[in-house]
């Protein structure tokens, strides 16, 4: 398995509770020499991104005893020891020739295999381009093209109507959750207009759960060898967790971003799709596809910061049924750097009272 391993990763942090500052990372882990003074969240993107770029596991770069056993990820090794010094010379790279600016990643000479190709291959050469996920923001498409307002009033007729819509105030579903290579288990997921939102994974060894406040967000997991812990969310995940709670409710999504967009024409699965950017931060665009047709959100894709380059996050909409008069997708599929899972939903209701508790660290103990 090449990906997803790292997901596990993700509850072994100790957070300490009540404290105002993200835990940074060499307080989180040991043994930590490079990747210092970084959140425990942007820490983590590293590490999916490290795997993403050389078709890499945990264990491939640590030992094969780190997979059941916490403390083993501190040790030293060479592939250790090489990551270590690739991360120098790729700051010396962007420092010394672009000023700083960073244009050169792991992924720029790996492209997911551990050791860079050094000849030309004749059938990327002279075969059909791959596609590329724009990463910046665009130049606005041809006046005659339809506007991101447009295509975003589309939408939302498409999904009820503006009236509908304003009615929409909470959504309780319920369904099976998937991860990659994983067995299904059943989720909960609870939102509260305009950006509240906690999903609930019921695992084997317990509750997944990660919520976003309003103001904060976190990932809350199960620990087989220590307490449960708290993950904080940062910078670009924080704002993730924000745009993901938005989407539930779609009268929110004009105002959850800015610097909106019409970006070129794009196809998904032979699918024509209206695609436009907006942006949380004015650096990293989020890109939102919509099906030409039906005016349908049918996929997302955001960034988040990590000290070796962003990592993508892509989010497929689909299945939509009518729920109180307005359309919501019962097929989610989630796909990260190091990860994928697809949500099934089973039941959708709306405007239920959703207890207050349902956002809150403590209801997490």
């Amino acid at each position: 398995m090449k990906i997803g391993a790292i997901t596990a990763c993700l509850f072994i942090v100790a957070v300490a509770n009540g404290q105002q500052k993200p835990e940074m990372s060499e307080q989180a882990f040991k043994n930590i020499r490079v990747l210092k003074g970084i959140p425990v969240d942007q820490f983590m993107a590293t590490m999916g991104f490290f795997s993403a770029s050389l078709g890499e596991t945990c264990t491939d770069c640590h030992s094969a005893e780190s997979g059941g056993n916490w403390d083993k990820y501190a040790d030293d090794n060479p592939r250790k020891n090489t990551a270590r010094a690739m991360i120098g010379m790729m700051n010396a790279i962007n420092k010394t020739y672009f000023g700083g600016k960073r244009e050169i990643t792991c992924y720029s000479c790996h492209r997911g295999v551990e050791r860079p190709d050094v000849t030309p291959n004749l059938a990327d050469l002279y075969g059909p381009p791959p596609s590329k996920e724009p990463d910046e923001l665009r130049e606005t498409a041809s006046s005659k093209a339809p506007s991101a307002d447009q295509i975003l009033d589309k939408y939302m007729q498409a999904v009820g109507g503006a009236d509908r819509l304003a009615k929409l105030t909470s959504v309780a579903a319920k369904g099976t959750y998937q991860g990659y290579q994983d067995e299904k288990y059943s989720v909960d997921v609870f939102a509260k207009a305009p950006d509240q939102i906690s999903t609930v994974v019921h695992t084997a060894a317990g509750d997944s759960t990660t919520t976003y406040d309003g103001r904060a967000g976190w990932i809350a997991g199960p620990a087989t060898e220590r307490p449960v812990v708290l993950l904080e969310l940062t910078d670009g995940d924080l704002a993730g967790a924000k745009l993901d709670a938005a989407l539930w409710f779609p009268a929110q999504i004009k105002q959850s971003l800015a610097q909106w967009r019409a970006a070129s024409p794009a196809t998904i699965d032979g699918r024509d799709m209206q695609m436009i950017q907006g942006t949380g931060d004015g650096r990293y665009p989020v890109n939102l596809y919509f099906d030409s047709k039906s005016g349908l959100l049918a996929r997302v894709v955001r960034y988040a910061e990590s000290p070796v380059g962003l990592n993508p996050t892509q989010i497929d909409y689909a299945d939509y049924r009518e729920v109180a008069g307005v359309r919501l997708p019962y097929r989610v599929v989630v796909t990260w750097l190091d990860g994928k899972s697809t949500t099934v939903f089973t039941q959708i209701d709306a405007n239920l009272p959703i207890d207050a508790a349902r956002f809150a660290k403590q209801a997490l103990k």
